[in-house]
């Protein structure tokens, strides 16, 4: 059940059940069923169930809004068959334009809960400490200037700056970088990161609506109210349908005073063929898309992704794997070697939580065994210390080392320097104090992401690098994967206004990205791809698509099946029209009756369905 509310909505449920009803009742209907119990046509119940909505919906629209849609020649049809006695070709008439409209909302639904999810993750009560007594309140009840104690593990509830302690930070929700951050008296804390270790005291600065999460939130609602709606061609045409038809049907039954002729045209050129022309080819490539692991949440994303210029990726977890991995081992030690340094840096590591350690923990795992640490020692934001192999042993960055007196030789700093450019983070090895080597770890490139990049290039589609790491990291990874265009250091509100800065020059861009901080811009940008696998949920939900595999090879792929689908979508629409101005020149001259004529152009619906079918056996190449 859970399966079905996610695909329809519960409208469309109900909407579902009157279209199956109806079709009983309009086969039974024209097999000529009759009983006692029964007196009248079968086909009323198609007529009541599907196209009093669709009078319903004209009449409003045309009276409120003065608003002409094709449900305004739906429901002349409609009256003018009833009215003339054609029961059958009403409730026909009715029951396929039911159809249509039920694809269509379909695949323009719009999916919102992924602010609902946002919320939800800002913090619901601080530690307030007021007269040298801590007290839990609510978040909302923290004024500015106020002290806030921050446990590890805790989410900081406002934006502040650290006033004692040192810890180190995850803030990937509000920058999307892959490592914890360290920081110290002094440094800026926001709103929805999460203190990692430690304790600390910080001063609050910004509060309530003003705080950074605050903000984002607000940014994920306005650019989802600001994102303009596709409009199917059935509508952009309508008003020059229904001109068409009624001229045509008034000059007919005037000319040759027969109004059966008149209702006749009134029915041929009742759009059903065009109303499937659009959703049936989405819900097509839709499914194609679901066989490779892409998820369309949002039906019309097909057909803004035709028009994609340009597709911003975000780097951590989308063109590279998201995790710290060691990258280089080097020791300066005539004593140590490489091996070595690694062996007694992970022993130092196995009993810190620390993501940077984690990493060069199971790195060393798979190469030797690693004796026991003893006396281990974490210490916030600097680092670890440890007695391993009763060698005094401390392991974490330039800070730990100063405020340890050990000195770091220039060799040393020197070498590092690259890997630093490259985006690099450095753990520095000590040993019986003195500094031994260094370790250096990096967020890894994905092995199909430069090849990905090279087919997106040659679909004549830019590339974007948006990313809240450094310019050495973001133009390292830049360069390996043949992006020209970067951007780094971007919080989420930067991400969203180099979007909109190119999509103000008519440059539509595709954003894909995988964190809570990429949803403003996943919002805001024209079309929304989320790596669904490694991606927030809050990512998922503000995206128009899912890589369930998170396979990024899948998006060039993407971009030809939308453009596949916009010509299936051009082709039926040619077809239907066609199919209608033939059938039209057939009913003025008497050829086709209201039930025939109804029989013929529904015959172009069944040809406009097997033309979009073709979409589903659209291989990827």
């Amino acid at each position: 059940m859970n399966k079905i509310k996610g695909w329809f909505s519960e409208e469309e449920n109900r909407t579902g059940i009157f279209i199956v009803i109806s079709g009983i009742a309009l086969i039974l209907s024209f097999l000529n069923v009759r009983s006692s119990s029964i007196p009248v046509d079968l086909a009323w119940i198609a007529i009541v169930l599907c196209g009093f909505p669709i009078i319903k919906e004209a009449f409003l629209g045309l009276v409120y809004e003065l608003d002409i849609k094709a449900d305004v020649l739906v429901a002349m049809a409609l009256i003018a068959s009833v009215f003339i006695g054609e029961i059958f070709a009403a409730g026909e008439v009715a029951f396929i334009m039911t159809i249509g409209a039920l694809l269509e909302d379909r695949t323009v639904r719009k999916a919102r809960e992924g602010i609902e999810k946002l919320i939800a993750i800002t913090p619901r009560t601080a530690r307030v400490i007021r007269d040298g007594i801590e007290t839990v309140v609510p978040s909302e009840q923290v004024k500015a200037g106020d002290t806030l104690r921050v446990l590890a593990g805790e989410t900081v509830a406002v934006d502040g700056i650290i006033t004692s302690g040192q810890t180190s930070i995850n803030q990937s929700v509000m920058t999307g970088e892959s490592l914890p951050v360290d920081k110290g008296i002094g440094d800026d804390v926001s709103s929805g990161t999460i203190n990692q270790f430690g304790t600390f005291e910080m001063k609050a600065t910004r509060v309530g609506e003003d705080s950074s999460l605050q903000r984002m939130i607000r940014l994920v609602e306005q650019a989802d109210a600001n994102k303009a709606p596709i409009v199917t061609l059935t509508d952009r045409w309508a008003t020059w349908i229904v001109v068409i038809a009624l001229t045509s049907a008034i000059i007919t039954w005037l000319v040759t005073g027969e109004i059966i002729r008149a209702v006749t045209i009134l029915v041929v050129f009742c759009p059903c063929a065009l109303v499937l022309a659009t959703p049936t080819a989405i819900m097509a490539g839709i499914g194609n898309a679901t066989r490779f692991g892409i998820l369309i949440r949002t039906g019309d994303a097909l057909e803004r992704l035709s028009g994609i210029k340009r597709i911003a990726f975000d780097k951590t977890g989308t063109i590279t794997h998201g995790k710290p991995e060691v990258v280089a081992v080097r020791s300066f030690s005539q004593n140590i070697t490489e091996d070595e340094l690694l062996k007694i840096a992970a022993s130092s590591e196995q009993y810190s939580e620390h993501p940077l350690g984690r990493a060069v923990l199971n790195h060393a795992k798979n190469k030797t065994e690693l004796p026991v640490p003893q006396n281990f020692v974490l210490l916030p934001g600097r680092g670890v210390s440890a007695t391993v192999d009763n060698k005094h042993v401390i392991a974490g960055n330039r800070e730990l080392f100063e405020e340890k007196a050990v000195s770091i030789s220039s060799e040393i700093l020197k070498s590092t320097q690259d890997y630093v450019n490259d985006g690099c983070t450095i753990i520095y090895i000590g040993v019986e104090n003195e500094a031994a080597g260094f370790i250096a770890l990096s967020d890894t490139l994905r092995a199909d992401a430069r090849n990905m990049v090279e087919r997106i290039h040659s679909l004549g589609v830019n590339t974007l690098l948006l990313t809240g790491d450094n310019s050495h990291a973001a133009n390292h990874m830049a360069k390996l994967t043949g992006i020209h265009d970067v951007k780094s250091q971007q919080l989420p509100e930067d991400k969203m206004n180099a979007i909109i800065s190119c999509q103000k020059r008519n440059e539509y861009v595709c954003m894909v990205g995988d964190g809570v901080n990429d949803a403003p811009a996943l919002k805001t940008a024209y079309v929304g791809v989320a790596m669904g696998g490694i991606g927030s949920d809050i990512a998922v939900e503000a995206a128009d698509v899912a890589l369930v595999s998170d396979d990024i090879q899948r998006i060039p792929y993407l971009l030809k099946l939308s453009k596949k689908t916009m010509k299936t979508i051009k082709l039926n629409v040619a077809f239907s029209m066609g199919l209608n101005f033939i059938a039209v020149i057939l009913a003025i001259t008497g050829i086709l009756n209201p039930v025939v004529g109804a029989l013929v152009h529904n015959a172009g619906s069944v040809a406009v369905i097997l033309n979009s079918a073709v979409l589903l056996k659209l291989k990827d190449i």
